[in-house]
């Protein structure tokens, strides 16, 4: 083949994406599989974001509103900044590779903790850049004080996951306020908080950081609707941050990034709390629930503030990850996230939960 791939690229992996219910079904030959490998809602979605996105069905013939008016003017009035303030794509995976589009130069450097997610790594990379991976805490923390010293003429991007995949840990306020003072002004602080929803719900001093926006103008903070919302089918991510910034990344974005059956289902899943307020209180009690099943089998786990949690099997991972496999529960195996002997499972139904333990114990 005389084609030739930028270099970039041609080193490049796939993202390791959690392994779909009808793969496996086809694999092993089986009727019933329970994936808890995407982090995704066990509650669906909002019935107002589907049936928003039904009658949005009817005119797929016409192009979707490419400046996403509505859909910005809600997100911009339930957080209390300014429309032009938010720019929106097909999830934060492309959030994150608009932003490094706009930002990295060949050979510039984006810091990293070594394990988060991957895309951060590969978005600065097929950007011409260099990734700077930063090795965790003992505890599987963000090492702010380590990534602050790593920065250098050539840093661009600091990226901070909180809570952070798949750790599932989160940077407390006054931490995060004592790194961002050490960051530079002309070096851009990307705080990725999917898992948003999810973070506070005791109180454990998750930080505010839209009230700091108009603090440190050279932050960007990115949200979803896939997690909490349940509505990862349809892609639906955004960022907040200056005017300034955000009118760069909505250039560079794509005019129909955000079809119109997810902009109408983002519009109405953004208006019912009381499902997203039932979303977390499922996932509190998941949570209790393999906390004390993991306690109860002696395996180690990372306390978490998202719907995951990941969980040291004390054995090969990937062992692990194909005996669930042939019993029809998907997980996440832990070498691919970087942390071997551990899995990452996301917190579903109380009835997935107990099956998945109960798959565990026979495979352990």
């Amino acid at each position: 083949m005389g084609i030739k791939i930028r270099k970039e690229i041609v080193s490049l992996s796939s993202y390791p994406a959690g392994k779909p219910i009808s793969e496996v079904k086809r694999e092993y030959g089986l009727n019933e599989v329970i994936k808890l490998a995407s982090n995704e809602n066990p509650l669906g979605c909002s019935k107002k974001a589907t049936e928003a996105a039904q009658n949005v069905s009817e005119q797929l013939n016409l192009y979707p509103d490419p400046s996403m008016y509505t859909l910005k003017k809600d997100i911009a009035e339930k957080l209390n900044v300014d429309s032009d303030q938010i720019f929106c794509g097909t999830g934060t995976d492309l959030l994150i590779r608009i932003i490094c589009t706009a930002i990295i130069d060949e050979n510039d450097e984006s810091i990293m903790g070594e394990v988060t997610f991957s895309r951060y790594k590969d978005a600065t990379e097929m950007a011409g850049g260099k990734a700077v991976l930063i090795p965790m805490r003992d505890d599987y923390g963000l090492d702010l004080d380590e990534m602050a010293k790593a920065i250098n003429p050539n840093t661009k991007i600091v990226w901070v996951c909180s809570p952070n995949n798949p750790t599932g840990k989160i940077v407390g306020e006054k931490e995060l306020k004592s790194f961002i003072d050490k960051v530079p002004e002309d070096v851009l602080i990307v705080m990725d908080e999917a898992y948003y929803e999810y973070a506070d719900v005791n109180g454990d001093n998750y930080p505010d950081t839209l009230s700091e926006l108009s603090n440190y103008p050279n932050m960007v903070i990115l949200r979803t609707f896939s997690k909490a919302y349940g509505l990862a089918g349809l892609r639906v991510g955004y960022g907040i941050c200056s005017s300034y910034l955000a009118g760069y990344f909505n250039r560079v974005l794509g005019p129909f990034d955000v079809n119109a059956v997810a902009q109408a289902a983002a519009i109405a899943a953004l208006k019912d709390s009381e499902f997203v307020q039932k979303s977390i209180e499922l996932n509190e009690k998941g949570k209790k629930y393999l906390y004390s099943e993991f306690d109860s089998m002696g395996l180690p786990y990372i306390e978490t503030h998202a719907n995951f949690i990941a969980v040291n099997v004390l054995c090969d991972d990937n062992t692990i990850f194909k005996e669930l496999l042939k019993r029809g529960i998907i997980v996440k195996p832990g070498s691919a996230l970087g942390m071997p002997e551990f899995i990452r499972v996301s917190i579903g139904a109380m009835e997935d939960n107990k099956k998945f333990i109960e798959a565990l114990k026979a495979v352990k």
